[in-house]
Formats: C-alpha cells, sequence, structure tokens
C-alpha cells in the first residue's frame, strides 16, 4: 500500500476510533433501518407534545382550546413595544434580510420550470412545492401582526430553500450518483442511494440503468 493511503487510512481511524468495529460488523442497510425507527420515534413523540398543546388541525385549519387561546391572546407583545425593544441595529439590519425576497422568488420560479420541462424527459418524479411550504404560525395568537409577517418569510425562504434542495437532488441521484470521499456535514434525502466513491463497476451499472428519485415526505412538516 503507497505510503500516502496508509497515512490517510491512519488519519480517518483517529477520526473515528471507536467505530471501526461497527463498520465492520452493521451494513449500511441496517444502519438506515435504524434511522427510520428513529424518524418513526420523532414523529410519535412530535404528536404527543402537540397534544399536551391542546390544539388540533380539522380541515386543515389549527384550532386551540378556549382557554390556551386566551392565554395566547394576554401573551401577545403589541407592535410598538416589540419594535422598542428590537433595537436599532437590528431594525437596521431588516432591509438586508428582506432583501433576499427577490433572489428566493427567482429561485423558486426557475427551479419550478427546470423540473417542469426536464423531470419528464428524464423520467424523474416531480417534487410537489406545496410539500415544502407551510405558513401556520399565522394561526398563533401570540404573535404580532409582524411577528407573523416575519415568521411567514422564513417559512417561505427556508420552504423554498428545500424545495429546491430536493429538486437538486433528485437530479445528482439521476446523472451523478457518487458519494464523496470527504465527510459531509449534510446529506440531502437522495444520498443514501449513491454508490461508493471510487467503485467504478457500480457506477457502470448506475448509469446504464439511472435511478429514479424516491418521494420522501418533507421532514418536520
Amino acid at each position: 500500500m503507497p505510503q500516502r493511503l496508509k497515512k490517510a487510512r491512519a488519519r480517518r481511524l483517529r477520526i473515528f476510533p471507536s467505530r471501526q468495529a461497527s463498520f465492520n460488523l452493521t451494513t449500511t442497510s441496517q444502519i438506515l433501518d435504524k434511522i427510520r425507527t428513529l424518524e418513526a420515534e420523532l414523529a410519535a413523540q412530535l404528536a404527543l407534545e402537540q397534544a399536551n398543546l391542546k390544539f388540533g388541525i380539522e380541515n386543515g385549519k389549527i384550532i386551540f382550546e378556549a382557554e390556551m387561546l386566551r392565554q395566547h391572546k394576554a401573551m401577545q407583545i403589541k407592535l410598538w413595544p416589540y419594535l422598542r425593544a428590537a433595537g436599532l441595529l437590528t431594525i437596521l439590519t431588516a432591509p438586508l434580510i428582506y432583501g433576499l425576497t427577490l433572489p428566493l422568488v427567482l429561485l423558486d420560479i426557475f427551479v419550478t420550470i427546470y423540473q417542469a420541462v426536464c423531470f419528464p424527459v428524464y423520467g424523474i418524479a416531480k417534487v410537489r412545492r406545496q410539500d415544502y411550504l407551510n405558513f401556520d404560525r399565522s394561526h398563533l395568537a401570540y404573535l404580532n401582526a409582524l411577528e407573523k409577517i416575519n415568521c411567514g418569510y422564513c417559512a417561505y425562504g427556508n420552504g423554498i430553500l428545500g424545495y429546491a434542495g430536493e429538486i437538486a437532488a433528485r437530479t445528482e441521484l439521476y446523472w451523478c450518483p457518487i458519494k464523496h470521499a470527504r465527510r459531509m456535514q449534510y446529506m440531502h434525502s437522495q444520498y443514501r442511494n449513491f454508490v461508493e466513491f471510487g467503485d467504478a463497476e457500480a457506477f457502470k451499472q448506475k448509469s446504464e440503468k439511472p435511478d429514479l428519485p424516491s418521494d420522501p415526505p418533507p421532514d418536520a412538516r
């Protein structure tokens, strides 16, 4: 083994010393099964916490119990005290935050056109935009008008980035499904279906018969 490869292997073992044995005994599919189990447990826990907050969803509308709604209204901070507490520097940075509205809208338009034109050609299922946009915070009575606008803006921005990210992920799975050699800080929904870095035979097989991306439900929506 070349000296450079020996050093690289030793460096990786130093980074993950306690995991060396488990990697030899646990397959990728087993790890993914554990992740899916934990995701199901998390969904159940979130549902339980929502039940404790005494609200329900009927025909898409969020309804709080009367007493909880009264408490929320009592906790709302009126607009002028809210602005005074924000501070001058925070107010001055607001145009920079909302200045991203145009790039976000343009991203929204262009990725929507892209998948509408290209995905049918590739045989890829389209990403449902509505799955990534959720403006339910407007139902919270403890938020004033400006807070609701801010929450709506954040929901749109993060929703569109998630929507565009899923479109990019499905594109990458179709055209270049190769895992990276370096550790990834973020792995998108399709990354688990990629072939290992350096596995030329597996990549050749995928190139001859590309995967059609799966359609996972968006997280925490």
